[in-house]
């Protein structure tokens, strides 16, 4: 069963939404994949032509001092709130659609971390056509080792 968003999937931020987010070479904050596996979310705003290849890559630190490409799992929202099927993307990972108001939710299994060495993950994305993208990432870990502490102990 997929983690529920919110409530079983810790957040953190990977990129700021910004104008030509996607601009080059372009890698989301490195964080540590604690739990069952690791999720982000790509979100491309306003940008007609611009499209990036996103590879995801494990970490051999939060400094990324060693990283090796990883396989995963994406699936794209590039039509209104319709999402795609599942895809199984390889290490060369996959390359994002021309224009505006997309999603993808991409998934890595802990064990594919594992498998690598490394504790820590980041998601790369090469500018493949250059045109300026409005976007940001959102990165997250789920089915955690440790439950979060409540906000306040009186429910």
């Amino acid at each position: 069963m997929a983690p529920k968003l919110g409530a079983e999937i810790h957040w953190v931020k990977g990129l700021d939404a910004v104008a030509d987010a996607f601009s080059g070479t372009v890698y989301s904050d490195v964080f540590e994949v604690a739990g069952d596996g690791a999720v982000f979310i790509l979100h491309k705003g306003v940008g007609t032509t611009g499209t990036s290849t996103i590879t995801i890559e494990a970490c051999s630190n939060t400094a990324a001092a060693s990283t090796t490409a990883l396989p995963f799992f994406y699936r794209a929202c590039t039509t209104g709130d319709t999402w795609g099927d599942w895809t199984a993307a390889t290490t060369s990972g996959f390359t994002t659609t021309a224009g505006s108001s997309q999603l993808y939710e991409i998934r890595v299994p802990s064990e594919h971390v594992g498998a690598a060495g490394y504790a820590y993950i980041r998601l790369k994305a090469v500018e493949s056509a250059n045109d300026p993208v409005l976007g940001g990432i959102l990165c997250g870990v789920y089915g955690l080792r440790h439950a979060e502490q409540p906000s306040s102990l009186i429910d």
